[in-house]
């Protein structure tokens, strides 16, 4: 009994111990850059959390090593707070020092979002990019719950607090609010790109309905400024900040172990999936 107490302590204590140290290097603030003439951001994956991004983005901001940052993009999209978020430190960030957007396989919704942050924006020809557009995913499971004879019940202090509940259907009155709100969002996303990219309302309106396009879809309609490839980006970076020669170039610097970043991504991404599904979060 006594070998097995202090086996379920030891394993208790080290289990808080590895809690601490992954929490440690999570928050330690570091310097993500070494120095050179231009920085590569990587923006990658789904935009949850944006506040690794914009956390390299303010040091990179009060580097004065650094001349030009390239921001290489892979993304889907994501939240809409995390895309505006990200947007507007970019945008401050081009008021220093140039930004060039640098897309990659995929940019689009909260991808391209982030991109118009930028001074300039290339594309490959074949990457997904545009879906300018609000995302709002409901499920009713009301038949399933009562298939299963269990019973729900709801106590709320407002008619509109369990908006979009999966146990009952929307009503009327709360559809006419939700796309309204869709509406109003996908305003602020419109209204964005039509000031950064120079674009009449009313041209923007025929395809910011939710398409992708291809980046030689998104050159004519304007919202890339050229096709080019991230060597490419880079050397328009260079001669917007007026580099002479072969600049230096440097990227993130990797500091932690692949199996902690994994498992920080992982339990960020799960908690925000969870809280984006209980609380219907729309997203871009």
């Amino acid at each position: 009994m006594g070998l097995a107490f202090l086996v379920l302590i030891l394993f208790v204590s080290f289990g808080f111990f590895l809690f601490g140290l992954v929490l440690f290097i999570a928050t330690t603030d570091r310097n993500f850059f070494d120095s050179g003439d231009i920085a590569v951001l990587n923006v990658e994956g789904k935009i949850i959390d944006s506040d690794p991004i914009v956390h390299q983005i303010r040091q990179l901001s009060k580097d004065e090593g650094i001349k030009a940052v390239v921001v290489r993009i892979n993304s889907p999209g994501g939240t809409i707070g995390g895309s505006q978020e990200i947007y507007q430190e970019i945008k401050k960030l081009d008021e220093k020092k140039p930004v060039v957007a640098s897309m990659g396989t995929v940019a689009a919704s909260g991808g391209y979002y982030i991109a118009c942050g930028a001074q300039k924006i290339l594309a490959n020809p074949g990457t997904i990019t545009g879906s300018i557009g609000v995302l709002f995913e409901y499920v009713n499971v009301e038949d399933l719950v009562h298939w299963m004879k269990l019973q729900a019940r709801t106590f709320k202090s407002g008619r509109l607090k369990d908006l979009a509940s999966p146990l009952r259907p929307m009503t009327s009155e709360e559809q006419d609010y939700l796309q309204e709100t869709l509406k109003a969002l996908h305003g602020q996303f419109k209204e964005v790109v039509a000031t950064e990219r120079d674009i009449a309302p009313e041209k923007l309106e025929k395809f910011a309905d939710g398409r992708f396009l291809t980046g030689e879809q998104a050159l004519n309609y304007h919202l890339i400024d050229q096709l080019g490839t991230i060597e490419d980006a880079i050397d328009l970076a260079a001669k917007l900040a007026g580099i002479k020669g072969e600049p230096e170039v440097v990227y993130p610097k990797k500091e932690r172990l692949p199996w902690i970043d994994l498992l920080l991504d992982s339990a960020t991404e799960s908690l925000v999936r969870k809280l984006s599904v209980r609380f219907n979060v729309p997203s871009f």
